[in-house]
């Protein structure tokens, strides 16, 4: 940190051992949320993967600014500042990485909710996986890490300032998967198949390039609507699966829409329902199909479901949500 001369205050050092003690302490943390109790293998790649490399530098809201930042980095020359640095880069939070005119264009995920995602991937040895948003390159470590073998794992991102950095950080960390610059959206078809591809970015629609890449019986994890939809691939155009049980808010791919824009004509919907997540999801899942008074009355008639009882199914040129049973009654379109 801020130079070799570092080394000689024993500055370095002093951070390399905060570092290892708060990174154990992360650890401890994503243990007691259950995050991988599927998977335990998990723990081992959090311990070993130091997120520090990752993310030299980041953004917080600045105190008493609205909508403002306060950059916090590694190099800062105040030894203070780069201890505020170092802890806030092992705290269970997602970091802003990467601002443009005041907008979030890329961050680092909360890790709990990494470790939650990588679990519910039900990654084997030898699989091949494709990440669609490199971000940081931390992600794409973890599955380095634990797979073995950087070779096995692709991680694709569409501005070349993202994917140079997140090479350096990768190089940084001991590991050298392969990382593309392209539309996420298209997958990466020329390093396919893969047993799994999981994205870290918000999108509207399922691509079905995705599903052409992956291995029959391969599976899909990305966020969808304030969620994260488990797909299970039968072929090249058919697939389906269910949400987990946890909200999601990710960047969206490209700068595209966002996930959760506001919803316009709540009138005759009562407050409670208004401010609750799990309504929230369900409008979002049926924007275009369904308006605010019909989604409310049905999520009153099934009693607030959660998430998990949500699914997908895309099958050729159509793919459609649905509620308990992908045959209805409750189905609703989505973008092709």
């Amino acid at each position: 940190m801020g130079g070799r001369a570092a080394n000689h205050s024993g500055y370095d050092e002093h951070l390399d051992g905060l570092a290892a003690s708060a990174r154990a302490a992360l650890v401890r943390e994503i243990e007691l949320s259950g995050a991988w109790a599927d998977d335990p293998v998990w723990r081992e790649a959090f311990e070993a993967v130091p997120r520090h490399l990752f993310v030299p530098y980041y953004y917080v809201p600045a105190v008493g600014v609205t909508g403002g930042y306060e950059r916090r980095w590694g190099e800062h020359p105040d030894p203070a500042a780069r201890e505020r640095w170092l802890r806030g880069a092992y705290a269970d939070t997602p970091l802003a990485t990467r601002l443009r005119d005041g907008e979030l264009v890329s961050s680092s995920s909360q890790p709990s909710l990494m470790a939650m995602m990588l679990a519910a991937l039900e990654i084997a040895d030898g699989h091949r996986v494709l990440e669609i948003g490199a971000g940081t390159g931390y992600n794409a470590a973890l599955l380095a890490h634990r797979l073995g073998d950087d070779d096995l794992v692709t991680t694709v991102d569409l501005e070349p300032e993202i994917t140079e950095s997140a090479r350096r950080h990768l190089a940084a960390a001991g590991h050298r998967p392969v990382v593309v610059t392209g539309d996420g959206a298209r997958g990466v078809p020329e390093r396919a198949p893969y047993d799994r591809i999981i994205a870290t970015c918000s999108l509207p629609a399922v691509p079905r390039a995705w599903l052409a890449q992956c291995r029959p019986g391969g599976g899909i994890l990305t966020p969808f609507a304030t969620g994260l939809l488990v797909l299970t691939v039968q072929d090249a155009r058919h697939a389906e699966g269910r949400f987990l049980h946890t909200p999601a808010y990710f960047v969206p791919l490209r700068g595209g829409e966002r996930s959760e824009p506001g919803v316009p004509g709540l009138g005759g919907v009562p407050r409670r329902a208004r401010s609750d997540d799990l309504f929230r999801f369900l409008l979002a899942l049926t924007r275009g199909s369904l308006d605010p008074q019909e989604a409310y009355a049905l999520w009153e008639r099934e009693g607030a479901p959660r998430r998990e009882r949500y699914g997908v199914t895309v099958s050729g040129e159509h793919a459609w949500a649905w509620l308990d049973d992908p045959e209805g009654p409750y189905v609703w379109s989505l973008p092709a």
